[in-house]
């Protein structure tokens, strides 16, 4: 074991004294700067990370939850000006376990569980309706905190005095609420609207009007009136004017964006929507052959009558027809008592096409629509650097889009080239005001002398392993060169030509003897002693 350490030893000390000046100076540092990169990420790995355990105390819960933590060995943090306690992240789960069980933090307030807990048979009635109103109040200030966007809420309750006689109307009660929300945090109506029913429904006798919400802002929260529609509508009607206009600017951006490329094109669009919805039913009746203006035939018919004779002669006025299918009839009146009579009706009912067609209109119709274009010219200082062809054919795909766009004028009349070119402006000028926004490349969440202490480290070890290698490799071709010189010097002998004898033959013997087996050799030179 000694002689390996001292082997050992020795090719350290042979490696460290080949070296120049140089190359033991970057040794030295390097190994310095591992060192001290291995603390610094040691003390970064083992520090604590502390999050927050409770947040919005009052200072008694926080020194409560303080003095539970403390006397636990758990370390803590108070900060936020003692409103909020963090502790280690790995132990948040258990603590808040475990301070749950204990009752902390405890509030000081009274809900429902009071009764259970508290209330005793010798309690007064007006002890009891003080704690009943404490507790309402505190269950509803619970229930509204769990609501998104509400941090903490205090609620105010007034009940109506009950009147002594039955027949007395009982009043209404009251609610003012106060809110602390997150901040930023934008409540929808429809919001707005579930919180009022929330505590309309949660306190008896309790109507909306008397309710008043407001945050610590001092911005009130009204219910919206669900009498008149005209918000909504309006909002919705702005919604849709927006979306249409929307699609149809990022239609055209990313169409003159691909020619022209993405930051030399800007777009605006403006519509005129119409949103009148029509109803309407239409009856129409028509004939099936509309050339001849004729029906189906579904039923005929004929009457023939003649006369001939002496007799007094056919007076009077013939026979009206009232259908208007009959084809006609003719009377002839004859004269001196004699004459001829001859009557042709025929009837024929026909059947037309009766379509009856009940039409609803969809509100939305584009009525009027304008696109702006500005676009910057391949050299952003010389305003003819774009041709006039690249114009006109911007001007020719603005035009298809409104021309296939905007609703058709009722006689079918399509836009004349004049009237679009009254809806098309279209701008050539440079863009001063653009910004030159840093490439998804460059952004990283690593900081960047971590990619170059890294690189520092690696090339190091790099070195270090060279040198390594290289040393080693020198001391083995050191060592077999030394192995080589020995073994020449150790056969010198054997190229002795002296002859051996009986005598000399014997001595190898016991010099071999000596060295492989000096107990054995030993005895022997004692036996010759004794026999001597």
């Amino acid at each position: 074991m000694n002689d390996v350490l001292v082997n050992f030893k020795n090719k350290i000390t042979a490696f460290w004294t080949s070296r120049s000046k140089k190359q033991k100076v970057l040794m030295i540092s390097a190994t310095a700067l591992i060192i001290i990169v291995i603390m610094v990420v040691s003390v970064f790995a083992s520090r604590t990370t502390l999050v927050p355990l409770y947040s919005n105390l009052t200072p008694s819960e926080t020194g409560s939850i303080k003095e539970n933590l403390d006397s636990q060995g758990i370390k803590n943090e108070i900060s936020d000006n003692g409103k909020t306690i963090k502790v280690p992240e790995e132990k948040l789960d258990t603590l808040k376990v475990e301070l749950a069980a204990e009752g902390i933090p405890d509030s000081g307030s009274i809900d429902y569980s009071f009764f259970s807990q508290s209330a005793g048979i010798g309690m007064t009635e007006n002890e009891f309706n003080v704690i009943k109103l404490d507790s309402m109040q505190t269950e509803l200030a619970n229930l509204i905190k769990k609501i998104d966007g509400v941090e903490d809420a205090s609620v105010m309750i007034t009940l109506p005095d009950k009147g002594v006689f039955v027949s007395d109307t009982a009043g209404e009660a009251s609610a003012s609420i106060v809110l602390n929300t997150k901040s930023g945090y934008k409540f929808e109506e429809n919001q707005i609207n579930s919180l009022y029913h929330l505590v309309s429904k949660s306190v008896p006798n309790l109507p909306t009007d008397n309710i008043v919400i407001m945050n610590q802002n001092f911005e009130y929260y009204d219910l919206e009136n669900q009498n008149s529609n005209f918000a909504s509508a309006f909002v919705t009607q702005n919604e849709i004017k927006k979306e249409i206009e929307r699609d149809i600017q990022r239609q055209v951006q990313n169409m003159l964006g691909t020619i022209m490329g993405r930051d030399k094109v800007v777009v605006s669009v403006t519509t005129d929507i119409d949103f009148t919805q029509e109803n309407r039913e239409e009856n129409i009746v028509e004939p099936v052959d509309e050339e001849n203006m004729a029906g189906i035939e579904i039923s005929a018919q004929r009457i023939n009558e003649s006369y001939s004779g002496y007799a007094a002669g056919a007076g009077g006025i013939p026979q009206s027809e009232d259908s208007s299918d009959s084809l006609g009839s003719s009377y002839v009146e004859g004269t001196n008592g004699s004459g001829d009579y001859e009557k042709v009706d025929e009837t024929i009912n026909s059947e037309v096409n009766r379509i009856k067609k009940e039409i609803v209109q969809s509100p939305y119709k584009v009525k009027d629509l304008g696109i702006q274009v500005m676009v910057e010219p391949p050299t952003a200082d010389d305003p003819n650097s774009l041709s006039q062809q690249s114009v006109d054919d911007i001007t020719q795909i603005l035009s298809t889009i409104i021309r296939t766009t905007i609703e058709k004028k009722a006689e079918g009349e399509e836009l004349t080239d004049d009237e679009l070119n009254k809806k098309i402006a279209i701008s050539v000028q440079p863009f001063n005001g653009k910004m030159t926004m840093p490439e998804d490349g460059t952004r990283t969440s690593v900081p960047i002398w971590v990619y170059i202490v890294g690189g520092i480290l690696l090339l190091v070890i790099i070195i270090l392993l060279f040198l390594f290698f290289r040393s080693r490799r020198r001391s083995e071709m050191e060592e077999e060169y030394v192995e080589e010189e020995e073994e020449v010097v150790f056969e010198v002998p054997d190229l002795n030509t002296e002859k051996e004898t009986e005598a000399s033959l014997k001595r190898k013997q016991l010099e071999k003897l000596a060295k492989e087996k000096p107990d054995e050799f030993a005895k022997l030179l004692r036996s010759w002693i004794a026999e001597d």
